[in-house]
């Protein structure tokens, strides 16, 4: 009888554990948590709660050309956990990845502060889209302010081919992400050629 018991008792366990994995196996899946691009027409539906996503990286007063405008502005980068863990599996992105770069003034004066900047006002955000079935050049990137809601794809002069040109994996910056780098470099998917200076 006791062995009864306690054979009712492993398959009552086996089964609590397997219905409450279910759950969690399936708000892994990027469709269930709306990680993945979303659309309403030719526009992208702005991305939401990407503050919840992977922080990949920070920059102030980053350009990519020589002249400055003063205006030192933070860029915070982020990506959805299940894209970060494939790339992390992989070293390449998966399709329907999607980058935040959210811009934030800067300020170097304020409460005890009085040497180096931190992030203030919020600016807008970029986003960048790995989309294979939708655009014909898989990338594809858009600007959104402060309280926009959707935003059509920017011309492909505009980012793609930067980013074409430049990136060290695919069509991202991975050379500004040195928690990335390694990995990359481990799967063979990193173009050291990215970190040269452009002429």
């Amino acid at each position: 009888m006791a062995k009864h018991v306690i054979s009712l008792s492993l398959v009552l366990a086996l089964c609590f554990v397997a219905w409450s994995a279910k759950p969690q196996a399936l708000s892994a899946r990027p469709q269930a948590n709306n990680l993945i691009p979303r659309y309403t027409g030719q526009s992208l539906i702005r991305p939401e709660n990407y503050r919840e996503w992977i922080f990949l990286s920070s920059g102030l007063g980053m350009n990519y050309t020589p002249s400055a405008n003063g205006n030192e502005m933070f860029t915070n980068v982020f990506v959805p956990q299940w894209s970060y863990r494939q790339f992390l599996a992989t070293g390449k992105w998966p399709d329907k990845s999607i980058f935040i770069v959210e811009e934030r003034q800067s300020e170097t004066n304020g409460s005890i502060n009085k040497t180096g900047h931190f992030q203030t006002e919020f600016v807008g955000i970029g986003v960048e889209v790995k989309d294979e079935t939708r655009f014909p050049e898989k990338w594809a990137y858009f600007n959104f302010g402060a309280d926009t809601k959707t935003a059509g794809a920017n011309p492909k002069a505009a980012c793609w081919q930067c980013h074409e040109d430049h990136a060290a994996v695919e069509h991202t910056f991975v050379q500004f992400y040195p928690t990335l780098k390694e990995v990359a470099k481990k799967f063979g998917t990193y173009r050291t050629a990215a970190e040269n200076a452009a002429p």
